[in-house]
């Protein structure tokens, strides 16, 4: 109905204007109030928001993605740590037994065992003392031997550490950079919404909604929803369950809860909150996760949306999705079929 009541608006013809008395007629002037101009108008402002936001989602994909580095970046450095640590422990109790080792030879007056041995008159003196000569240089090898490849080891995990400490600070770089992208096409998004009147916003936001309602319904005029049958699993159902708890939540970049969520913050988590951890961001969930057929997919399962696999929703049946749509919008249900799908992906395949 509301999508009858705008046509019929945007039908309705404007004011003539007046035709000179001389000279080649004129085109009348657009009044203030023609709907037609704003019309279009709106409808630029429309494209130019959808391009923000979408440009700002895949800056948010990005963003995450170079997050989940960095945090494995900084989890093999806090390994890396933990080892070297170990390492020179044991480097420490090596040095000691070296030391006790050196120190015991200056109390037996510097005499080598095997002069003291020579020096012997008890033949089974001598041949215990040269068995005990054969261990301790069999030990005192060894201990040199442990002590370098100790030390070896050191440099290899301290020069590992460096390399992941430059990974990580490459990656924070690249962090930056995006967080830098993200909020300035969210703030210039935000500064055209502005620009509107309170009446433009309200229709703005009604045009959305007719072309979300379009795209549903031509999608669902395909007969697709009759081949969709599937049940969802027990994990599946509680993703589902953690899912629609988070309607009402606003979207926030980057966000995985529990206040706020980005879209593939809101679906890793509600799988994670399943016992089922995925890819953090929707292009590794679309990459990473088996694909299924739309015609098979079942409560639980996350549409991929967008060439670009830069948006995803979960299925919760009927039709439906819930999903995180864009800064400004909170969690909510949509039509599976009102943004153009890139395909299906299923977490506990």
């Amino acid at each position: 109905m509301a999508l009858v009541c705008a046509l019929s608006v945007l039908s309705v013809p404007g004011p003539a204007g007046a035709v000179p008395l001389a000279g080649p007629p004129a085109a009348p002037p657009a009044a203030p109030d023609d709907p037609e101009p704003r019309s279009r108008n709106l409808q630029e402002v429309r494209a130019e928001l959808d391009d923000l936001y979408h440009d700002a989602a895949v800056a948010t994909d990005a963003y995450n993605a170079a997050e989940e580095e960095a945090k494995k970046q900084s989890d093999q450095i806090v390994k890396l740590a933990n080892r070297i640590q170990q390492l020179q422990d044991k480097r420490d109790k090596l040095k000691d037994r070296a030391g006790a080792a050196a120190r015991a030879q200056y109390r037996s007056g510097g005499v080598p065992p095997q002069a003291q041995l020579v020096l012997s008159d008890d033949p089974q003196e001598f041949l215990d003392g040269a068995q005990r000569v054969r261990q301790g240089q069999h030990a005192t090898t060894t201990l040199v031997e442990e002590l370098t490849t100790t030390q070896d080891d050191l440099q290899l995990y301290a020069k590992d550490a460096g390399l992941y400490w430059k990974e990580l600070d490459e990656h924070r770089e690249k962090q930056a950079k995006r967080k830098k992208t993200i909020e300035s096409k969210i703030k210039a998004a935000e500064k055209l919404e502005k620009k509107l009147e309170k009446e433009e916003r309200e229709r703005l936001l009604q045009m959305e909604q007719d072309a979300a309602v379009q795209a549903q319904t031509a999608w669902l005029d395909t007969g697709i929803l009759d081949e969709i049958k599937g049940k969802a699993s027990a994990r599946g159902a509680k993703a589902v369950a953690f899912a629609t708890q988070q309607i009402g939540k606003p979207y926030v970049w980057g966000a995985e809860g529990p206040s706020s969520y980005d879209c593939s913050g809101l679906t890793s988590q509600a799988w994670a909150a399943a016992g089922r951890g995925i890819p953090r961001t929707s292009q590794e969930q679309w990459r990473q996760l088996p694909r299924i057929k739309v015609r098979d997919m079942r409560p639980g399962d996350l549409i991929i949306y967008h060439a670009d696999a830069s948006h995803v929703g979960m299925y919760i049946g009927k039709g439906a999705i819930v999903h995180a749509p864009r800064p400004g919008r909170d969690v909510t249900v949509a039509g599976a079929g009102s943004m153009p799908i890139l395909g299906v992906v299923r977490p506990d395949k």
